[in-house]
């Protein structure tokens, strides 16, 4: 794809990130929810608002792209990704998380994102993440680079996953938490210190910008992390499932980092601890 087209999309997916950023802004803290499958896993008005309003601008502008939000709203604002079709197979591909940090959102945390990335044939070429309540847009293009707020960003190297600062989350599903608490308590004995702030693709866009080095989670959905997975890789990072393996659309337990030596030595630590998902 010419370098000119990636930008077009960019700038599409930041003004819609933007407009759904507003909505949040405007609701943040004060609104009800309703929980999908478990008490943990919230969703609100606001979520299914966002997730139009997104559908909207990117359908206006781009229109016949499939869209895969995870509030499914595209039967209604643009265009559902075919039933017999995997997603990975498509030659493009909008996917949306419209608040990545539901649960922050309704108790008036302060960190919870919007995610856009444009995916083709199961690539993402283009990434967005905008952070409502900092005003930090993060973009990433294929081949291009990755900017927060226009300005190049780069991964913060480290010597070793000792020096590493460390970000994870926790599945909606509590039975899927026991894994992932197996890796993470080897962890936080191997590394600096960990974080756990509740946006997948804030945490991804921090790897990206070097305010983290390293950030691992289980059963992620490819809209948590399609975004922010460019991201990494365009500032200059690395990322795998958490057996080592490529990221695809279909990775569900990535390891995101600065880079070698902290990569490899993480995903050995998981591996020993139980803590892959696998």
């Amino acid at each position: 794809m010419e370098p000119s087209m990636l930008a077009a999309y960019e700038e599409a997916a930041v003004r819609a990130a933007r407009e759904a950023g507003r909505l949040i802004r405007e609701q943040y803290g004060r609104v009800g929810y309703e929980t999908k499958s478990n008490p943990h896993d919230m969703v609100t008005a606001v979520d299914r608002a966002s997730e139009e309003t997104i559908a909207r601008i990117l359908t206006d502008t781009f229109p016949g792209i499939p869209f895969l939000g995870e509030e499914g709203v595209a039967g209604r604002q643009g265009v559902a990704v075919p039933g017999d079709r995997p997603p990975e197979s498509l030659p493009e591909l909008w996917v949306v998380d419209p608040i990545d940090g539901t649960m922050n959102f309704v108790y008036g945390l302060p960190f919870s994102s919007v995610s856009i990335a444009l995916v083709r044939h199961g690539e993402p070429v283009v990434g967005v993440v905008y952070d409502p309540y900092r005003d930090e847009v993060f973009t990433a293009r294929k081949g291009e680079g990755a900017w927060l707020n226009g300005k190049p960003i780069r991964v913060r190297p480290a010597p070793s996953l000792g020096d590493a600062l460390v970000a994870t989350g926790y599945p909606a599903d509590g039975e899927a938490r026991r894994p992932l608490l197996a890796g993470v308590h080897a962890l936080a004995a191997q590394t600096r210190n960990l974080r756990s702030m509740g946006s997948a693709a804030l945490h991804l866009a921090y790897v990206a910008c070097g305010r983290l080095n390293l950030f691992y989670e289980l059963y992620l959905n490819p809209w948590d992390i399609a975004a922010g997975v460019l991201m990494v890789q365009e500032a200059g990072g690395k990322v795998t499932d958490t057996l080592g393996r490529p990221y695809t659309l279909a990775t569900r337990h990535p390891v995101a980092s600065c880079g070698e030596p902290v990569h490899s030595e993480a995903l050995w630590v998981l591996r020993d601890a139980g803590g892959t998902g696998f």
